[in-house]
């Protein structure tokens, strides 16, 4: 059911082809997006694949809960949090606690939205598409519900405050909502910067980049005391999951481009 059509834009990391589905299950689920395509138009499938996903993300939070739940009850948790936390504490100093306050800030409620808009008017205003402000704002969206679900579902206390760096916070512990947003906002960003990058040392370097800051963000959050090593943990597995269901999302919309789909549907 492949098609030969003019490669559509972003098709391609390198060398590999996003719209080529290697495993049965993908080409068959393809096959069925490509057909929605064609009748609703790519950029509505893409929106409804997206908010499927966010449903997807959110149950799989709940079920992280269920799974963190079960560990805590045998006090598990506390022989990785808890000594992780004591030796983070021999590290501090007063210039060490204000530059990672000041680093961890820049995922935080303020930085993160921030730096989110200016790549979204960037990418906009050069690519001339809704597609990068789709797939941002779902993934935000995602992220935000995922970390309410979970700070709702667990309601863990974070570390004590005697062990925390002013400014302190209260609400609920886990996930770690900076380190899960960054994780999902920087992964976007990053992902939608590769699709236009040609050379493979600039691609590398982009990933390298974006994985430091996400890592780093997640270490700051343990290094001031205001997560639990676990919570940190927890936000970076939830928050790649949720970047690959946007991203297969995307191949997807890029697919029914491919096979012929219009972004809209042309009224008849």
């Amino acid at each position: 059911m492949d098609q030969t059509h003019a490669e559509t834009p972003d098709q391609r990391v390198g060398d590999v082809d996003l719209t080529r589905w290697r495993t049965r299950a993908g080409a068959t689920v393809a096959d069925a997006w490509a057909s929605l395509g064609h009748r609703y138009g790519a950029l509505p499938v893409l929106v409804l694949t997206l908010a499927v996903g966010i449903g997807v993300a959110v149950t799989a939070t709940w079920a992280a809960s269920e799974v963190y739940d079960a560990v805590r009850a045998g006090d598990d948790v506390a022989v990785l949090d808890r000594p992780v936390l004591d030796w983070v504490l021999t590290l501090r100093s007063p210039t060490a606690d204000t530059l990672v306050t000041w680093w961890t800030d820049v995922a935080g409620t303020i930085g993160m939205p921030i730096v989110a808009v200016g790549f979204l008017v960037g990418f906009t205003i050069q690519r001339r598409a809704w597609t990068p402000l789709v797939l941002l704002v779902a993934a935000s969206g995602g992220s935000l519900l995922m970390t309410i679900a979970g700070k709702d579902l667990i309601g863990r206390a974070r570390p004590p405050l005697s062990d925390a760096v002013p400014p302190y916070e209260h609400s609920a512990s886990f996930p770690s909502g900076h380190t899960l947003n960054a994780t999902v906002v920087v992964g976007t960003i990053v992902y939608l910067l590769v699709l236009r990058q040609s050379r493979l040392v600039v691609r590398v370097w982009t990933i390298a980049v974006g994985t430091a800051f996400v890592l780093s963000i997640g270490a700051s959050r343990v290094f001031l005391g205001h997560h639990w090593l676990t919570d940190v943990l927890a936000a970076w597995a939830l928050g790649l999951a949720w970047l690959a269901l946007v991203i297969t999302a995307h191949r997807l919309y890029l697919t029914a481009l491919r096979r012929g789909a219009r972004p809209v549907r042309s009224p008849r």
